[in-house]
């Protein structure tokens, strides 16, 4: 099955100096763990909730911390025609939960391990 049958086509997205209290509460409103982190109209990063959570060990005042601080910068993205399990795959080599999806380069939307993970019940 191709990622384009199982992403999720919303981006949801903070602003790269945006504080961490803002960053958590719109995953929490958004029901997320994860965000685009965007300077201007270009992706810098990705916050995910693990990112949060080493913001709270590490910084004495995390909420103030700007998301860009914490957010991953090294962001693969899959393919709207990729394989979703060659995408699994790929996810679990990496360690991340979250993969922003791409079309022609350009962010339309977001692939969680939980999507694929269902995909797999429900195909069984």
């Amino acid at each position: 099955m191709l990622i384009s049958n199982v992403y999720r086509p919303t981006v949801f997205a903070c602003r790269a100096d945006e504080p961490l209290a803002d960053v958590a509460r719109r995953m929490i409103e958004r029901k997320v763990g994860s965000l685009a982190v965007v300077d201007s109209e270009r992706v810098t990063g990705i916050i995910t909730e693990r990112d949060l959570a080493g913001a709270l060990a590490s910084s004495p005042d995390p909420a103030s911390e700007e998301a860009a601080r914490y957010a991953s910068t090294r962001v693969e993205t899959a393919a709207l025609d990729e394989d979703a399990r060659d995408v699994a795959r790929r996810m679990l080599d990496a360690g991340i939960r979250h993969l922003p999806v791409g079309d022609h380069g350009r962010l339309v939307g977001m692939v969680s391990m939980r999507d694929l993970l269902a995909l797999e019940t429900w195909a069984a």
